[in-house]
């Protein structure tokens, strides 16, 4: 038995009533079949509606969407790689999470390190070295 997202909603998943699917014509192999019916999902998910969300979350949400996102907060995600409309729900549905659970992973606070002494030295000698070649390539002046 195949367990479908359906079955175990991840735990990220927005609840039912906060997702909306549209149902689009998808290109690809198919013949006929595939130019006569919606087996592409757009699945589309407003984060200013979504009471789950808290604004941190919401905004590093929009950050990760990028294009996906609209300028009202409305994430957009198409899924039309497979030839059954359950099973592009399903990715779609997936996607979403997957986003979402990237967005509640706060990122880590960098640590401003020092460069150390032979870091410091090394890039010194490599200033030291282009200097005396751009040296070397200029016409030699006559000293007074």
């Amino acid at each position: 038995m195949s367990h479908s997202i359906f079955d175990e909603r991840p735990k990220h998943l927005p609840p039912e009533y906060e997702l909306e699917e549209k149902f689009i014509l998808t290109g690809g192999p198919g013949g006929q079949h595939v130019n006569r019916t919606e087996t592409g999902v757009q699945l589309r998910f407003d984060t200013r509606k979504s009471a789950r969300l808290s604004p941190e979350v919401r905004e590093r949400l929009l950050v990760l969407a990028g294009s996906r996102a609209d300028q009202h907060g409305v994430i957009t995600i198409e899924a039309r790689s497979h030839r059954s409309q359950h099973r592009n729900r399903e990715e779609a549905r997936e996607r979403l999470a997957e986003l979402i659970e990237r967005a509640h992973q706060r990122p880590r606070k960098r640590i401003p390190t020092r460069p150390s002494r032979t870091a410091k030295k090394k890039r010194l000698d490599a200033k030291r070295q282009r200097s005396s070649t751009k040296r070397q390539r200029s016409k030699p002046r006559l000293e007074d």
